[in-house]
Order: C-alpha cells, then sequence, then structure tokens
C-alpha cells in the first residue's frame, strides 16, 4: 500500500520557509525581543496544566504563520482525523494506530473493523484494578502463603522503559511498602541484580511480551522462572502464585506455568512504545494504584482532546513539531535536549529516546522512496541541576545548534527550604542564558582582561522551550507523554514518514538468532559472516575456554 502526496520539499510552504530562512536565519533574538516587547507574554500556549513558552524561539509571527501553511500542506488535520477515527494508517503493518483509545472515557466509540473497541479496553483496564487492589492489600497469597512484597516487571523496549519511567516520575504516589525492580537486559547482571535481596516466597513477576516469544524478555523469565522453583523444591504449581502475564498468546502463557486468568491482553494497533498505558503499564497501577492510574489515564486523554481540537496557534505538540522541523531541516540541528528541572522525572529522557527515535529514524517515505531531507533527532537528557555540571557547556558555546525543552513546576512534592526557589531559578536563567549570551561590552565591563574575553563571550540566540506545571502529578504525566507521542506524530506528518513501524530494530535480532548456537555449539561451526564477525566469534569462543 502507498500513498502519493507532493513531495516534501516541493510544497509551497517548504519553498517559502527556504526563502524565508534566508532572512530571518542570522536575526538574533536580541533584536526579536527588543522590537517585540510584548513577545514574552503573547508566543505562549495553555492547556490543562501546561503552560508552554516557545518565545525564546528564532521565528517570526511570518516563520509561524508559514509553519502552519507547511503543517496545512502536509495534511496534518486530515492524518489526526484519520488516527482517531481508526483509518490503518500504519500502512507497513495493516494496522491501526490507537493509543488514544487506552485512556478514553468508557462511553467513547471507535471502530476497528467495525468493532468498538472501548469496551475492550475498559474490560482490561478493571482486570488490573481488581488484581492490583488484590496485591496491594495483601489479599493474594505466595505460594507459602504469605503476602507478595516485591513485584518485578520483565520486559525490554516499550514494555520497560514506559513502566520504569513512570514508577520514577510517580514514585511520590507509590505504595512504599512495595518493592519495584525492573529487568530488560538479556545480560545476566541485570537479572542476578535485581533479585540479589530478594525472597522469592514474597515475589510476583510480571512478564510483558505479545506474543511470549521475545528472545531477551522470555530468557529472563525463564531464568526467573528456574530462580523460583530452585527456592521452592520444583514445585511447578507455585508458578500461578508468582507469574502473571502481560501478552496475547494463552498457550505460551499457559505453558509457562501461568493461570491465564492473570494474563493481561493489549492489542495490535498499539505500539510497544506507546503503550505504558495499556496492561503493561500494570507494574504502574500497582505502584500507585487504579485511581492514580486513572488520574493519569485522564491526563492523557485531555492531550488527546487538545491535540485533536485546537488551531495550530494553540496546539501545544503541533507548535512543538514544527519548531523542531524548522530548526532540523532549515538551521542543521541534529538533536533536542530535554531538561526536566523534576528528579522524579530523570528516566523521561531516556523514555523519550525510544518514543522519538524508534518512530522518526526512518529514511523512506510512505511511498517508499528515499527522502533528501533530515528527519528524526537524535533526543537526550539529564535532570536539572545534573545536566548543567555535564552537557550543558556544549550547549552554551559549543558549535552545534541544540534546540531544548525544559521542564519545571511551581511546586515540590518534597519542599525542603529554598531548594525549589533554586532550582526554578536556574530554569529560568539557563533558558535566559541561551537565548540573550552575554556581548563583548558586557564581558569587558566586569572588567574582564582583553585575552579571556573571547572566552566568556555567549553569542547566545541558542532556543529552547519552557514547560511549565503547578506540580507533578499522575494526570500532569500523562500530559506531558501525550503531548510528546503527538509532536512525533506530527513530525512524522511533515516528514511523510510511517512513525509507528520500526523495522530498524529487526535485522540485528535475526542476525543474533544465528549466531547464537554458533557461539553455544561444542564445536566450533563453520562460519559464513564477514571475516571480522568471524573473528569475532573465534576470539569469544576462546575466551569462554579459558
Amino acid at each position: 500500500m502507498t500513498t502519493t502526496k507532493t513531495p516534501l520539499t516541493q510544497m509551497k510552504s517548504w519553498k517559502s520557509l527556504a526563502d524565508h530562512y534566508t532572512t530571518i536565519g542570522d536575526v538574533h533574538m536580541r533584536t526579536l525581543f527588543a522590537d517585540d516587547p510584548g513577545r514574552g507574554e503573547r508566543l505562549t500556549a495553555e492547556e490543562a496544566d501546561l503552560f508552554f513558552d516557545y518565545s525564546k524561539n528564532r521565528v517570526s509571527d511570518e516563520t509561524l504563520k508559514l509553519l502552519f501553511d507547511l503543517a496545512d500542506e502536509s495534511g496534518l488535520r486530515e492524518r489526526i482525523d484519520a488516527m482517531f477515527s481508526g483509518e490503518k494508517i500504519n500502512i507497513t503493518e495493516d494496522r491501526a494506530v490507537l493509543h488514544i483509545a487506552l485512556r478514553a472515557p468508557r462511553d467513547a466509540k471507535i471502530e476497528v473493523d467495525g468493532e468498538n473497541i472501548i469496551p475492550g479496553v475498559h474490560e482490561v483496564l478493571n482486570r488490573m484494578s481488581a488484581f492490583s487492589k488484590r496485591i496491594r492489600s495483601g489479599e493474594w497469597k505466595g505460594y507459602t502463603g504469605k503476602p507478595i512484597k516485591n513485584i518485578v516487571n520483565i520486559g525490554i523496549g516499550g514494555s520497560d522503559l514506559g513502566p520504569v519511567m513512570a514508577y520514577e516520575a510517580l514514585k511520590h504516589f507509590s505504595e512504599r511498602t512495595l518493592t519495584f525492580r525492573f529487568i530488560s537486559n538479556v545480560d545476566g547482571t541485570d537479572f542476578a541484580e535485581a533479585v540479589h535481596d530478594l525472597d522469592p516466597t514474597e515475589t510476583l513477576f510480571i512478564v510483558a511480551s505479545k506474543t511470549f516469544t521475545t528472545l531477551e524478555t522470555m530468557t529472563n523469565a525463564n531464568t526467573a522462572r528456574n530462580w523460583l522453583l530452585g527456592a521452592l523444591d520444583n514445585a511447578e504449581d507455585s508458578i500461578a502464585k508468582h507469574f502473571v502475564a502481560v501478552s496475547t498468546n494463552a498457550e505460551k502463557v499457559s505453558e509457562f506455568g501461568i493461570d491465564t486468568a492473570n494474563m493481561f491482553g493489549f492489542w495490535d494497533w498499539v505500539g510497544g512504545r506507546y503503550s505504558m498505558d495499556s496492561a503493561i503499564g500494570l507494574s504502574t497501577m500497582l505502584a500507585i494504584g487504579p485511581e492514580n492510574f486513572l488520574e493519569m489515564l485522564d491526563g492523557f486523554h485531555r492531550m488527546d482532546e487538545h491535540f485533536r481540537t485546537a488551531p495550530w496557534d494553540k496546539n501545544l505538540p503541533v507548535l512543538m513539531a514544527l519548531l523542531s522541523v524548522w530548526y532540523g531541516n532549515f538551521f542543521g540541528a541534529e538533536t533536542v535536549a530535554v531538561l526536566p528541572y523534576e528528579q522524579y522525572l530523570k528516566r523521561f529522557p531516556a523514555y523519550l529516546q525510544q518514543l522519538t527515535m524508534e518512530s522518526n529514524g526512518k529514511y523512506i517515505t510512505l511511498n517508499g522512496s528515499p527522502v533528501d531531507y533530515s528527519t528524526g533527532a537524535i533526543y537526550f537528557g539529564e535532570p536539572g541541576t545534573n545536566g548543567q555540571h555535564s552537557f550543558y557547556q556544549l550547549i552554551h558555546q559549543g558549535t552545534r545548534l541544540i534546540p531544548c525543552d525544559f521542564i519545571a513546576f511551581g511546586k515540590s512534592l518534597n519542599p525542603l527550604g529554598s531548594h525549589q526557589d533554586m532550582l526554578v531559578a536556574n530554569v529560568f536563567a539557563q533558558s535566559e542564558a541561551l537565548a540573550f549570551g552575554k556581548t563583548e561590552d558586557q564581558v569587558k565591563a566586569e572588567g574582564t582582561p582583553d585575552w579571556l574575553v573571547p572566552h566568556r563571550v555567549f553569542e547566545g540566540n541558542r532556543p529552547s522551550n519552557t514547560i511549565l506545571a503547578d506540580e507533578l502529578s499522575p494526570s500532569v504525566l500523562g500530559q506531558l507523554i501525550a503531548l510528546y507521542e503527538h509532536c512525533v506524530f506530527a513530525q512524522g506528518t511533515i516528514w511523510q514518514i510511517n512513525s509507528f513501524d520500526q523495522w530498524g530494530v529487526e535485522l540485528g535480532k535475526q542476525l543474533a538468532k544465528q549466531i547464537i548456537p554458533e557461539l553455544e555449539s561444542d564445536d566450533l561451526p563453520e562460519l559464513k559472516h564477514d571475516s571480522s564477525t568471524n573473528n569475532l566469534i573465534r576470539r569469544y569462543r576462546a575466551a569462554k575456554e579459558k
């Protein structure tokens, strides 16, 4: 299946932006703010609990108009409507894209192949809620009659990054009598360290794999199974008391020993990196409770509706997406820094790496032709103020343009003296410094020796967005995640790529399956790889034998 559309670089709006760039590309933000004293109040948008300041960007009103024209000419409104209506916009896998259904209200109606999928979504949520209450109350007992005190989530990719991020982000709201661990890496160290101090008789494993065949996940799941059985005299019937599954493969789940009554399903219209608010979020619900989980879903839904209905000039995800296209395709920016000034969001940048780069790391258009422009940016980040003592030097005085997203909150969940004022002061100071810098005259006026002056000049004109909310809550987390989800979708629409497949992760996995037996066999088989890979295999086998 293909789709026809005017190539991006041939669009009238794209050509107009290219012409416009020649006039505004070198204009400094000092000038933009001096010419428009109300810019800081005017170039803002607000939705639900999020306030979005995009005034510190290298754009004029004309830039924004042309970017909105690009969104229109790219068919963004029609593409949004197609996603929300259940059309199979993931054309390479012939699937609908309906993570938005995971947080739709009970009375909503979204059809896939003629069936309303919302009742099924809420049936799974109800089962998750009932199970969570049994674990959290102590009603559920392990094989020896002890209540569960340890929850270990086994997954990889979207089945790990989302749950880990959400647990850390909402730790303030979590049940502290329960211990949560997350295993994803097939490196045995990940498993060994996760269970090192846990009592098997008080531990529940959540095995998250749609097919129940994912290599890394099932390797870790079988190791967990052996760990439990080793502590319980190989009592096979103990598995059902200490394992549950997030999967759709009832046969494999049952073969493993898990009671399929404790199997929580999800659907092929949910991509892994968009699945943390599905049954993949079972560990999140166990941690924060069903009520807080539903509050998080409501936050997602509020941003969904905003994205679906808001005009471009007030639409937070669209504004973010268009600004990123502006920098990536006209200024040559290759990266985006996401800088949450909230310790609970320490895993948020890592979560966004999969969401953004797995989605838009594509060089083939929906038509099947190679792109002739840049697509997905490299996302990275660390919590403030830690990052300031790490990579901010490059952002301020390096040779690369790195747009930044600052995320900050008016209140701390752990108020301690002046900590929050100091934290937020750094957010505002960093965005101000990036935008306006420090001129040579200002440096000289401080009495700096002439030889040192060049080293202490900051050219500024480095763009940033600032996202403010009153306080981190389950709802606000949902809003933030949905904000970036829809930003990614809008970017992909502009770039004419499919943001919802991930064929690029497959080749390495396929080759690994060929190499594993070559590493494990008693005798060295005939190797048919390139000379480098063959040599590495031989050296690894030799190291194993020492």
